[in-house]
């Protein structure tokens, strides 16, 4: 398959003039599905844009290469467009995109395409090719530029590939692995990027890129043994078990897009600090420009973004089991009083079980890589089932485990910690045993160990944390009256604030800890964090629907897709629009989240659900109550928002005088 099989003259565009970035996204959708690649065009442009969310495609030097793997494709596809003047993209260097090219990549099909649209990715790293392509005249003769940059390329990756078996056999000064989280564009133009500065210093080096389509020209303990160092060029967690005792260095990969000589300077001068990896971990001082609190901020997320599957169908299947069990309703049973209910409520349950063990579990994997696992796994349980010193010198008899307090999701939290900096310092502490002992130690010295001073210590804290658990767990349900609304109305507010950063994950992530505790208000609190976490983009649709002089016309286009994702409870459809004006977008969502949290909680709204948005409307209690302190927070936030802004001029909006 070659790239112009994927790039239809259809989907190409000279000379284009989108005025910003929203537009051009807007633009190479539309010619996307010119090409007949799109089944979903709205889901198709959402995907484009949660993708940009992350951080911008923009590259520098005048390239975006937007892009998206996602079911609204229909067949994998490339749409381009030339932008004399330039766009502003938000790209790295802060210079405006003159060259675009969108990817289409669909879910659930064999990734043969990913091959032809890595060798794109690597093909725009050539100055000369990418001035060629702005100057085209027609889609024809861009496309003939394509094909031929294309066979040029063909025949040196066939060269390189000829003389690997002799490279690898020479050795190899540098080793370097490239990822993205897409592995479709950055992954590879940051290979090539190291490999032509490589090239270029006389310095040997194998890239190892993880893309979609797998790890390839994956590097061997043969070319560990004889490298000088390694550069990790990075967006996701790549496993260092077997760089354990080199110098290493990790970075972005946009890095490694950018600064391929610098990085690699960084090995050869023996700048790069020695992975402690024996586990999988690495090193805190191999983590490129990373305080504290962004490394525990790392570890929480990852342990959260394991345990929501957790939340989300235990939640959702234990609301069914109440919803189904009508002939229960009122008694002692209710909830599991018939079969079908009962399977609902155990099946849901059982997944509430596993949530707190499995925070704390992925938090200490996050800090310690495998090893760390088995430790926090175990912590969690502990904490959630209040084990302590003292209840093992009781009878430990049904009175006795009655009487135990759970540390509960701050105890679980504390348990990853502890059982990953635990397991860290093992593997320091163990480093120089002899090399014989190595196989036992991820086999016998780090579960062994690392559970039982993970157990000691959490069984020696838990009455700290329990007692702290149910000091908040009594303040919390103590709450009433003004005191509910005002928390309603904070922690939906810190869903529009940053949507989707470090204040939105917070206060979700304290949704879904007091949803943990199964009680009224904590389900309470969890309705009114989604209402606050749905309102931004439905705001915005609304007033691009009946504001409609606010707005661009690719906006208004924008818009209508947002009334899906609000509903959906996917906050960041919001993201484009207040990066494009934070100042008018950011205070009017927080108003309208507010309103709606306030709202929610005054009329004793309650979700045992921690996602679903609307969808999940059947299981909140009072749902009618719900979808109006939903509308309302919308329609503030709206009212708001299209105040502050000022009607455009016909030109700018698209519509008559």
């Amino acid at each position: 398959m070659r790239i112009t099989d994927l790039l239809k003259p259809e989907s190409i565009r000279i000379g284009g003039a989108p005025a910003s970035k929203d537009e051009a996204i807007d633009e190479l959708v539309d010619l996307m599905a010119k090409g007949g690649n799109v089944a979903d065009k709205a889901g198709y442009a959402a995907a484009v844009r949660e993708r940009e969310a992350q951080f911008s495609t923009g590259l520098g030097d005048g390239i975006a290469i937007p892009h998206a793997k996602t079911a609204a494709v229909s067949a994998p596809g490339l749409a381009a467009m030339t932008v004399p003047a330039g766009v502003d993209y938000q790209s790295l260097d802060g210079e405006p995109a003159t060259l675009l090219f969108l990817i289409a990549a669909p879910e659930g099909e064999a990734d043969t395409h990913l091959e032809v649209l890595s060798r794109l990715s690597t093909l725009l790293l050539d100055a000369d090719f990418c001035a060629a392509l702005r100057a085209a005249k027609t889609p024809e003769e861009f496309r003939a530029l394509v094909d031929a940059e294309e066979d040029v390329h063909r025949a040196e990756e066939g060269a390189k590939a000829a003389g690997a078996a002799a490279r690898d056999a020479a050795g190899y000064d540098v080793l370097a692995i490239t990822a993205c989280p897409t592995g479709i564009a950055h992954t590879y133009m940051a290979a090539e990027a190291l490999e032509k500065k490589a090239a270029e210093m006389g310095v040997r080096i194998k890239v190892e890129t993880q893309g979609q389509g797998g790890a390839k020209n994956v590097i061997t303990a043969q070319d560990v043994a004889g490298a000088r160092g390694v550069i990790i060029a990075a967006d996701k967690n790549v496993d260092l078990a077997r760089f354990d005792g080199k110098p290493l260095y990790s970075c972005s990969v946009t890095r490694g897009i950018n600064e391929p000589g610098e990085l690699i300077n960084i090995v050869m001068e023996g700048s790069a600090p020695i992975c402690h990896a024996q586990g999988g971990a690495a090193s805190p001082a191999a983590a490129e420009g990373e305080g504290v609190g962004r490394q525990v901020y790392k570890h929480l997320m990852n342990g959260v973004s394991h345990m929501l599957p957790f939340v989300v169908g235990g939640g959702i299947l234990m609301a069914l089991s109440f919803l189904l069990d009508q002939p229960g309703l009122g008694t002692s049973a209710y909830g599991h009083s018939t079969p079908v209910a009962a399977f609902f409520n155990v099946a849901g349950n059982q997944a509430f079980n596993f949530m707190l063990p499995i925070l704390a579990g992925y938090i200490a994997m996050s800090i310690a890589d495998r090893p760390g696992l088995a430790a926090g796994f175990v912590g969690g349980w502990i904490a959630k089932q209040g084990y302590t010193l003292g209840y093992l010198s009781s009878a430990m008899d049904a009175e006795a485990q009655a009487a135990l307090v759970s540390g509960g999701f701050l105890g679980a939290l504390l348990a990853g910690f502890v059982a990953g900096y635990l397991v860290l310092g093992l593997e320091r502490a163990l480093e120089k045993l002899p090399s014989s002992l190595e196989g036992i130690k991820p086999i016998l010295l780090y579960p062994v160990l690392g559970v039982f001073l993970t157990s000691l210590v959490m069984m020696g804290v838990n009455p700290v944390m329990g007692a702290i658990n149910s000091a908040l767990s009594g303040f919390l349900n103590g709450l009433s009256g003004t005191s509910i609304v005002l928390l309603g109305i904070i922690v939906a507010g810190m869903q529009a604030t940053d949507m989707g950063g470090p204040i939105n994950k917070a206060a979700y992530v304290f949704g879904t800890a007091a949803l943990a505790e199964q009680t009224v208000t904590g389900n309470m609190i969890m309705a009114a964090v989604m209402a606050g976490g749905m309102v931004p983009p439905l705001a915005i649709a609304l007033s691009t629907t009946f504001f409609k002089n606010r707005w661009t016309e690719a906006d208004r286009k924008a818009g209508v897709v947002n009334y899906i994702m609000g509903l959906s409870f996917i906050t960041e459809g919001a993201i484009p629009f207040a990066a494009a004006d934070p100042l008018r977008v950011l205070p009017a969502c927080i108003a309208g989240s507010a309103t709606a949290g306030g709202l929610s909680m005054l009329l004793g709204c309650a979700s045992p659900a921690p996602h679903g948005g609307a969808w999940v409307i059947a299981v909140i209690t009072n749902p009618v109550q719900y979808l109006l302190a939903l509308a309302a927070g919308a329609a503030v936030g709206c009212l708001v928002l299209s105040l502050l802004k000022k009607p455009l001029p016909p030109e700018q909006s698209g519509l008559d005088k």
